[in-house]
This record gives C-alpha cells, sequence and structure tokens, in this order.
C-alpha cells in the first residue's frame, strides 16, 4: 500500500528498473566507461573509498566495472544503484553513508553542482555518431552558409562535436560548438576569456556576441521516448531561432519549432493555473543539488506574496498515488534538477498539475516579464538572488500588486492578494474578526469542513463512561479466542 509520505519498503524489491541494456562485451569495457580516466582520477586523489553510480540501463555492467577498478586501483568500491531522486543528479547523500571520498557517474548527468564538496568524475558513455550522415543533415536543414549556428548533442554525443563541426567549417563561417559543463579538474585555472554556461553546457562566445542570435542544431535523442534535455533547451532557446534535431544514428532530421510552440503553451497554461491556485504543495524533488535550501525558502516567501499558502511536501520521487494524498493543493511545484523537473510522466497520470520553479515566479512575481520577454529558466537556481535573470519581488506599496488580472482559464476577474507581503512570517496568518476574536486562516480546513466525509468524530460527552476491559490476545491471523480452527 502506497503510504502518505513515502513509498513502502517493498517497492524497492518490487520496482522495475526499465528496459536494461545489453551487457558490454568485454573487449569494449575500457572505451565505453572511460576506465584508464577513472583509474587516474582515483589514482591522483588516493581514495580508499570510491562510490560508482550506475544509472537503471548500465546495472548489468555494474559489477564487472567495479570488480575491474578494484583489482586496478587497490580502492573498494561501492555500487549506487537506487537513488532517492533521479539517476542523473549525483548521489552525495548515498555516497556519504557509503564512506566513499570520491563519487564516478556513469550515464547521463544533468550536471547540476552537488550540495556537499565531494570529488566527481563523469562518464558520459560515447554514443556512436555517423559524421557523414548528421553533416549532410545540417546542410539540408541549414542552407545559408552566413547563419550563425550552435552545434548541441546529448551529453553521450558530445565527443563527436568537434569531429563534426570540423566537416562543416570550410563552408560555414559563424559555427559554435558546445561541450558539457563538466567541473574542471582540482588546480586548473579557468579559460579566458570564461565561456558562457548555461542548459549544463559551455559556449565559447567571441566578445559582444549573444547566444540569443544563434540557431541550433541537436545531435542526439530518440524517437521513441521524448527526451527531457532536448525539452529544456527547446523551453529555453530564442523563440526566434531556427531549432533542429538529428538523430546519430540514421541522420533523420526534424524541425523541432512546432514542439517548441506546444512546450511554450503547455507552461503558459501551467502558469495560468499556478494564478488561479489558493494552495500550492512544494515537492522537495532534490537534495543531493546546491542551494535547494534557498531555492525552497524563495519559493515560501514567492507565495506568501502572492497571498497564497503552500506546504512543503518530502516525499521522494512524485508518484500519482502520493500526490493523491493531498487533495488539498490546487498545484504542485517541483523543485529538482532542470532534468527531474521536465522529466516525461503519463498525460493525466497526477490529478494536479506538477509545475517548475519558473513557472511559479512567472505566476506569483508580478514584476516577471510578460510571455515573448521573458526566459524560461530550467533551473531553479537562476531564479535566486546573484544570478543575472534573478527579478526582485516588488515592494508591498507598489501598484504592480493591485494590477487588475483576469484568468484565461475561468474567465473571473483575480482579486489582489488579501495581505501584502511582509518581512514578519506570523503577522499575515492571524486576520481579526468584528468579534475580536483571532483565528487563523487555513484553505485546507476549509476544504476540509466542505468535505461530506470528515474522519471518525471523536462525539465527545455522548457517550456513556465505561470501565477498561480486557481486549483480544494474539496477532491478526490467529487470535486466542478464535481456537484453532
Amino acid at each position: 500500500m502506497e503510504s502518505t509520505f513515502s513509498s513502502p519498503a517493498e517497492a524497492a524489491l518490487q520496482r522495475e528498473t526499465g528496459a536494461a541494456g545489453l551487457p558490454t562485451p568485454l573487449a569494449d569495457l575500457d572505451r565505453v566507461y572511460e576506465l584508464e580516466r577513472v583509474i587516474g582520477f582515483v589514482r591522483d586523489l588516493g581514495c580508499q573509498r570510491v562510490a560508482l553510480q550506475f544509472p537503471d540501463q548500465l546495472l548489468g555492467d555494474a559489477a564487472v566495472v567495479a570488480a575491474r577498478l578494484e583489482e586496478t586501483t587497490g580502492s573498494k568500491m561501492f555500487i549506487l544503484g537506487d537513488t532517492a531522486y533521479g539517476s542523473c543528479c549525483v548521489d552525495v547523500l548515498g555516497a556519504e553513508q557509503a564512506g566513499a571520498q570520491a563519487l564516478v557517474h556513469f550515464g547521463p548527468a544533468c550536471l547540476s553542482p552537488p550540495a556537499r564538496p565531494l570529488p566527481v568524475a563523469f562518464v558520459l558513455g560515447q554514443r556512436s555518431v555517423d559524421l557523414e550522415l548528421c553533416a549532410k543533415a545540417f546542410e539540408a536543414q541549414n542552407p545559408d552558409p552566413t547563419a550563425p549556428m550552435v552545434l548541441l548533442s546529448e551529453p553521450a554525443c558530445a565527443h563527436a562535436l568537434e569531429a563534426l563541426a570540423t566537416l562543416l567549417r570550410p563552408r560555414y563561417l559563424d559555427l559554435l560548438v558546445s561541450s558539457p559543463a563538466l567541473p574542471l579538474p582540482v588546480g586548473s585555472l579557468n579559460p579566458e576569456p570564461e565561456p558562457l554556461e548555461r542548459f549544463g553546457r559551455r559556449f565559447p562566445l567571441a566578445p559582444g556576441r549573444r547566444l540569443e542570435e544563434y540557431g541550433a542544431f541537436y545531435v542526439g535523442g530518440s524517437e521513441a521516448s521524448p527526451d527531457p534535455d532536448l525539452s529544456r533547451l527547446l523551453l529555453g532557446w530564442a523563440p526566434g531561432q531556427p531549432f533542429s534535431s538529428c538523430c546519430p544514428d540514421t541522420g533523420r532530421t526534424q524541425d523541432e519549432g512546432a514542439r517548441a510552440g506546444k512546450l511554450r503553451a503547455c507552461r503558459r497554461y501551467l502558469v495560468e493555473r499556478a494564478r488561479d491556485a489558493r494552495v500550492v504543495g512544494l515537492l522537495a524533488g532534490t537534495l543531493g543539488v546546491a542551494r535547494h535550501r534557498e531555492a525552497l525558502a524563495h519559493l515560501r516567501n514567492l507565495t506568501q506574496a502572492a497571498g497564497k499558502r503552500s506546504y512543503v511536501l518530502a516525499l521522494g520521487r512524485p508518484t500519482p498515488p502520493k500526490l493523491a494524498n493531498f487533495p488539498e493543493m490546487d498545484v504542485f511545484v517541483l523543485l529538482a534538477c532542470p532534468l527531474g523537473a521536465l522529466s516525461p510522466q503519463p498525460s493525466g497520470s497526477f490529478f494536479r498539475p506538477v509545475l517548475t520553479p519558473c513557472e511559479l515566479e512567472a505566476a506569483c512575481n508580478p514584476a516577471w516579464p510578460p510571455p515573448g520577454l521573458a526566459p524560461h529558466l530550467t533551473h531553479y537556481d537562476d531564479l535566486l538572488p546573484g544570478s543575472p535573470f534573478h527579478v526582485p519581488l516588488p515592494p508591498p506599496e507598489s501598484e504592480l500588486w493591485d494590477t487588475p488580472d483576469v484568468s484565461l482559464i475561468t474567465g473571473e476577474l483575480r482579486p489582489p492578494p488579501a495581505w501584502k507581503f511582509s518581512n514578519d512570517p506570523g503577522c499575515s496568518a492571524l486576520t481579526q474578526r468584528p468579534q475580536l476574536e483571532l483565528t487563523e486562516s487555513s484553505p485546507a480546513a476549509s476544504f476540509l469542513s466542505s468535505r461530506s466525509w470528515q474522519g471518525l468524530q471523536p462525539c465527545l460527552g455522548q457517550t456513556p463512561v465505561t470501565g477498561a476491559v480486557s481486549g483480544r490476545r494474539g496477532i491478526a491471523i490467529a487470535y486466542e479466542d478464535e481456537g484453532s480452527n
């Protein structure tokens, strides 16, 4: 049975790990998992205990890789095969429980900075890329050789981007190659000039150039299932620039403009749902990414300033049965890494919409730019103070809080916040009635009073007082007074 606050213990044993990939041939093991680089990483740090984090589809090779590394380095290896939230994030909590001094992350990664300092090496994998087919696809999608373009890819195809750019640069003059934003080695200096870092990638822009000037050509993805990394790029890329994707195996291309428009329209609908909401559930979707506590405090202040109630829920991975235990919530906001917040979910599986922090910011901050002018930020860190995209809340006396607003879903006029934002979190929880009584205003209590069944009634003072008697003894399947039959 699904618990209110966590998954049952049996779920860890009964959960299907998904489509497990075929075991890697032993001859290709060193190349696929870059064991030589991993061995150098462990030896340079002098670690005696190292955690190896694998996603579900690579667990078939975990034991062989761990044994090979233990034999070569002499260090103790621990396999982390089940993370609390998503396999794309570094599981620093699991590594700490194992007493690991370093961690090696295999497979797709969001490259979000961990919440605790821990030496991490990323092995993104090397998916095969047909360079000739991809080059022809690029030329077919971009006939203008002077148009500025950026080469993007899924992390497993990043190794082939420079080779692809070498084939294209004789004709295309303004071609930019992105690279994964991997952590720099200890003791290394930052490159000059420092490249722009967005979407988990680095862009070596020339001085005076902006990323919004470039179109994009994405190598990677799968035709079978949506790619959250591609969705992240489509939402955050400049709407007026061309964006196309290419399958690295077949060279099949697709113009992603229509899909990007659908994603933005869906996100605007979620912003409207957040504006209509009175009670917001903040889902703690990560504990291992940096600044998640600051982001949670920011979202709570944001909902309070907009006159909404918020409740923080730590449920692990969000599932429909877990969230169905909280019917009082109008919307949920998932505080997770960019890939975790955009991971595909079955259509209609959740009974309430699940939003990203950027959509809540657009709904509750009246100073946020209107649609079309505001960027869609996929990482909650971009919303916090210190980021160039941070938009502070207007002061309480600002007229922005009283601007009339009409719901595009219900067609009704939204009232302004019943109370203004204050630095004192307690002053807004009490409202005064004409009888000079103080009561706490709680939308959750109002929702409970409107339900036909409100739980077991205590009926205080309505039942006679009786003495305590001895109850049944035993366990549920064999009470003592039931006999042997």
